[in-house]
């Protein structure tokens, strides 16, 4: 199963992955511009106070690139948005873990502070939510594409159904609407 083939292009979860993706970079660009705006040591390990986390350039620095590739996923949409996002997610996850090991220590070279740590794993855990909304589940309705790729033999005796029975019975009622029309698939 390729992640990039399941979405159709005109699909409305990538609009949830696309303004997802948009937020938390327009956030993360918030906070390092706030950052360069206080002119702070590239690798201050104690790090100055921003929005009541610690930061310097460097910290800015990797801010201002993680924002711009999250603004280009909303750019792009669709699968693309929504792997992104979950990359993107794992890896605060990862940054929130490892800091922990590092508070305090001259190994902090991103000047983190306990409430970064805990910005990270919020942060992580928004961005991979947005990710993987309506991706990740055991309860996705029947017309969800990735619910399809999933059950290809119970969405094609659906599908089969669908245009089969005549419209407006009971039969089609349970049926992918979607199903039934020729579905477009590409990048967005």
């Amino acid at each position: 199963m390729k992640l990039r083939d399941e979405l159709p292009v005109d699909h409305h979860l990538a609009s949830v992955y696309r303004y997802g993706a948009g937020f938390c970079g327009l956030v993360l660009l918030a906070f390092a511009a706030l950052g360069f705006a206080d002119a702070l040591s590239p690798f201050d390990t104690a790090g100055d106070t921003i929005a009541g986390m610690t930061t310097n350039v460097a910290l800015s620095v990797i801010s201002t690139v993680v924002g711009l590739a999250l603004l280009g996923g909303a750019v792009i949409g669709g699968n693309f948005a929504s792997t992104l996002n979950i990359v993107v997610g794992g890896l605060f996850f990862l940054s929130g873990f490892a800091h922990v090991f590092v508070l305090d220590r001259p190994a902090n070279v991103l000047g983190f502070g306990m409430s970064n740590v805990i910005f990270s794993f919020v942060m992580g855990l928004f961005i991979a939510t947005f990710g993987m909304y309506g991706r990740v589940s055991s309860k996705l309705s029947h017309d969800n594409p990735y619910w399809a790729a999933r059950h290809p033999e119970q969405a094609a005796r659906e599908q089969a159904a669908a245009r089969t029975a005549p419209a407006g019975t009971a039969e089609t009622a349970g049926a992918l609407p979607a199903a039934a029309k020729p579905v477009r698939r590409g990048r967005r």
